[in-house]
């Protein structure tokens, strides 16, 4: 029996995954007759199907799709010859992403996959390399399966991605189910210790290490399926059949047949073959502060964790912690997290976001170390491991010439019991993992808030019973600047080996004017606390201003190259120091903060 042999669909879209689903979303929206075939069992949404009272299908495969001399289009199986004003094929990419642009070693054959993602990714972190609908799917399953999941974008325009694939991406993001890394690619992958080491070609994305990386994406030939046309597509001016793809690359297409990426289907067969439709115009909602409907919509769609903490050392300094929805806390001293606030909350300054009127729906994110309370309420060294929250030092930033700061001034709003963004994953490699002998002097430099990832490692030496010396150096314009000035004094009387050396910039009863780079050149720690700055010993890490660390470059012949202004980095160099770089692990660690 052959289904609706006469009746003439509006639409008929074969595939019911995201992509295919969201164009038949899309025109039910609009009022048509839709008729979605799934050529399996599986729909990819099923909640939206009664929700848009869609009209699905279960069909053996869709042997071929042809335009007759009617003006409809044909779409023929084995059970079924349906009739449709426009037809939508949605059907994996044509062949595999284009490479990678980079090598990788030849001894991670088993865990960077090409086309098809891991076996068994339960527990595993996976990173998903790709921008199109094909990279976000395959990053989604990954999800559902309990892979811990770092989808890059790199810079993709999103607007190519189906409106289902959109949204669970942002869902899932929000859930703190995953990392999206909209504008970053990795550029090279290295073999550490026998797993993946991505590097990447954004400086603000640190370097990050996997258990797999999916690079391309399969699906059919190369080429379009010729049964898959019948000989009535070929010369149809009026291009009624439609090939989702996930590039929009249209190259040997049959004549007749319109390629498009999943994001842009709808708008095109709209403008091309529904222009009867009645257009409902869209008047994007007025942005009024007063508007406290919208903006508690927006924080329920976009917020997903609850200020516990919010201690003002001063009006422009804060520690504060926060506690996720969804997820653990899990870390390792010196990583990082991210928090965001939407444009649309209010400022605590008078300066004028730029773009704002574009802007106002949007999340404003930035990552920011995790640091650490050092004692419990009993007086004992913290345990990361028992605390629900994570801990943050973060200082007010002040608008400046060319500079409108975004986060902080909403930051500095907010309060106990207020809820903001907290990223899904916390990473990054500003850790103790050099650190294997409990014998080695460890020193941390910081400047302001930089020493925020220092609290945390320096408190898990101690619990570790690291014996030894511990040197803590922290460079502020005031003295009110010490946050934590109080706790590492205790830490000082408690444990002969730690030693914490504030140095006050600006403050009228300051000696001198002294910084980090003073600290190292005049031997500073040696007069202080005994201790020599001797490589073979000693592992040095900084956190914060740039200038003070001193990053250099590197050449391909191994030549190291310093900035003009003396930093910390240069003077250790000079001292047989060796400092960290892709591939290399030196006794010299850096977080640069801004």
């Amino acid at each position: 029996m052959r289904l609706n042999d006469q009746a003439v669909r509006d639409l008929v879209v074969v595939g019911g995954d995201l992509a295919g689903l969201s164009v038949a979303v899309q025109a039910r929206e609009a009022g048509l007759d839709v008729l979605v075939l799934e050529e399996g069992s599986a729909i990819a949404a099923p909640e939206v199907i009664d929700h848009h009272d869609l009209a699905v299908e279960i069909q053996h495969p869709v042997s071929h799709i042809q335009a007759d001399g009617s003006g409809d289009v044909v779409v023929v199986s084995e059970n079924a010859e349906i009739r449709a004003r426009v037809a939508v094929r949605s059907v994996p990419a044509r062949g595999t992403s284009p490479p990678p642009e980079f090598d990788f070693p030849a001894t991670l054959s088993d865990r960077i996959h090409l086309d098809s993602p891991p076996q068994d990714p339960r527990g595993k972190d996976v990173l998903v390399v790709g921008g199109d609908e094909n990279a976000v799917v395959c990053a989604l399953d990954l999800i559902d399966q309990g892979a811990r999941v770092v989808l890059t974008l790199g810079g993709a325009d999103p607007s190519h991605l189906s409106r289902l694939a959109r949204s669970r991406l942002l869902r899932v993001e929000a859930e703190r189910r995953a990392t999206i890394l909209w504008v970053s690619s990795p550029d090279s992958i290295e073999d550490i210790g026998g797993y993946p080491m991505a590097y990447f070609d954004d400086r603000r994305t640190p370097d990050l290490q996997f258990d797999h990386v999916v690079l391309g994406f399969g699906g059919l030939s190369s080429s379009f399926p010729e049964p898959l046309f019948g000989a009535g597509a070929e010369g149809d001016p009026a291009g009624r059949i439609y090939w989702l793809d996930p590039s929009g690359d249209s190259t040997g297409a049959p004549e007749g047949v319109v390629v498009t990426t999943p994001g842009e289907a709808w708008k095109s067969m709209r403008e091309r073959h529904f222009t009867d439709i009645p257009e409902v115009p869209h008047h994007p909602r007025v942005w009024r502060r007063d508007d406290a409907e919208l903006i508690e919509d927006l924080r329920s769609r976009n917020y997903n964790a609850i200020v516990t903490h919010f201690e003002r050392t001063h009006s422009d300094l804060w520690v504060l912690r926060v506690r996720p929805d969804h997820g653990d806390t899990a870390h390792i001293p010196g990583q990082y997290s991210t928090l965001g606030l939407g444009y649309w909350e209010a400022r605590v300054d008078s300066a004028t976001d730029p773009a704002f009127a574009k802007r106002w729906d949007k999340l404003i994110r930035r990552s920011y170390s995790i640091s650490s309370s050092v004692f419990d309420a009993d007086g004992y060294l913290f345990d990361q491991a028992e605390s629900e929250e994570l801990e943050f030092y973060i200082v007010l930033v002040q608008p400046s010439t060319g500079r409108v700061p975004a986060l902080t001034p909403r930051l500095a709003l907010k309060n106990v019991g207020d809820r903001l963004y907290l990223g899904p994953k916390v990473a990054g490699r500003y850790t103790l993992a050099p650190v294997r002998d409990p014998q080695r002097q460890v020193i941390f430099f910081a400047t302001g808030t930089g020493e925020a990832p220092h609290n945390s490692m320096a408190t898990e030496l101690l619990r570790k019973g690291h014996t030894g010396p511990i040197v803590a150096a922290v460079s502020v314009r005031h003295h009110a600047d010490l946050g934590y000035l109080d706790v590492h004094r205790r830490l000082e009387e408690r444990f002969s080996n730690y030693h914490y050396l504030p140095i006050v910039t600006r403050d009228p009863a300051a000696d001198r004017k002294m910084y980090i780079q003073d600290v190292v050149a005049e031997d500073i720690l040696a007069a202080s606390f005994g201790v020599e700055l001797v490589p073979e010993i000693t592992d040095v890490y900084m956190c914060g201003n740039p200038a003070m660390i001193g990053l250099p470059s590197w050449t391909d012949d191994g030549s190291v190259s310093f900035p003009d202004t003396v930093g910390v980095c240069q003077l250790l160099h000079e001292r047989g120091f060796e400092i960290d770089r892709r591939g290399f692990v030196g006794n010299v660690h850096y977080e640069e903060y801004w």
